[in-house]
């Protein structure tokens, strides 16, 4: 048995310095209480909002936020990992999951595609998401990646450890209010059984960090602000998809440690035909539309660079 452990954290969006340093606090107490699997949320630099100030907080691919992953691996011994916002040598910045171990970076894995605002900030990628971690094959998943069949096809029994991270905002309680906090509940549930269920589909235990507490931005294209909350359902499940640990949003910044048996096995559950593992209900859909057009011509107008050019050769 191993002891993984996941990290709730409540960012502030837009500020690396004060992220970097709450996730290693949280991290070191993670690797003091013996965890060797590690995971910190997606955007673990950054948090996520509409915030104009994410357009420039994007971090190199060798900069700090791998720095830290790596230092905190090497300190406990440990397989440490999460996304953040990465700007590549091409100009693009993507939602890149970078894991280390003591030996360095083992993997890198980016985000297929961008949930709703996110398309303000990042491109999408198209590997599988595999890598290799010691005698394990690990495999990433970020957030809305846990509500495609997509996911499921490239990691189903294919891994004996599945790492991911989310930053899952909620519907905001706007009028007409039954009707809009009905969505909220049936959405909160989503970000759970999204996050818990993922191991019965591709047959590996799922160690799934995720972000807590408030959140305010403008809405895209919209004359009203967004005021909600991060859903949480950090938690820790063995390959059958049963939690064997868990902390709610409304506890706060913390960590979820639980044992766990590396490994792969048959998965219980059959993914369904279509898109979607799960229903993403009427307001998602057609907010996932509609700012999906807006962000990408917000993203080439505000976030995109020229590509990096390297010196020749001497």
């Amino acid at each position: 048995m191993v002891l993984a452990a996941a990290i709730q954290l409540e960012a502030v969006v837009g500020d690396v310095s004060a992220n970097l340093a709450a996730c290693e606090r949280l991290a070191d107490e993670a690797g003091r209480a013996g965890a060797k699997v590690i995971a910190l949320p997606e955007f673990f630099t950054t948090g996520i909002g509409f915030v104009d100030a994410l357009k420039d907080a994007a971090l190199p691919p060798d900069g700090k936020a791998t720095e830290l992953l790596t230092a905190l691996a090497r300190r406990h011994r440990a397989l440490v990992g999460g996304s953040f916002l990465c700007r590549d040598a091409d100009g693009h910045v993507r939602n890149a999951y970078f894991a280390a171990d003591a030996g360095g970076v083992v993997g890198r894995h980016d985000k297929d595609l961008p949930t709703m605002w996110e398309n303000s900030f990042y491109v999408g990628g198209h590997d599988d998401g595999l890598f290799r971690a010691g005698d394990y094959d690990v495999g990433a998943a970020v957030c809305w990646e846990l509500m495609r069949t997509g996911t499921v096809k490239r990691l189903r029994s294919r891994v004996d450890l599945v790492m991911t991270g989310s930053g899952w905002w909620s519907i905001p309680p706007w009028p007409p209010r039954p009707v809009f906090d009905r969505w909220e509940r049936r959405n909160a549930a989503t970000a759970r059984l999204a996050a818990a269920s993922f191991a019965k589909y591709v047959g590996a235990p799922v160690v799934h960090a995720a972000h807590a507490g408030e959140v305010m931005c403008p809405m895209p294209w919209l004359p009203m602000r967004y005021r909600g909350r991060f859903e949480g359902a950090t938690l820790i499940t063995d390959a059958y998809g049963n939690v064997v640990a868990e902390r709610r949003a409304e506890e706060g910044e913390g960590i979820v440690l639980g044992e766990i048996e590396i490994g792969r096995r048959t998965p219980s559950l059959d993914p369904p035909n279509g898109f979607w593992l799960h229903p993403r209900g009427p307001l998602p859909s057609a907010v996932w539309h509609y700012q999906r057009w807006h962000g990408r011509r917000w993203y080439r107008r505000h976030v995109m660079r020229p590509p990096r050019l390297t010196a020749p050769a001497s």
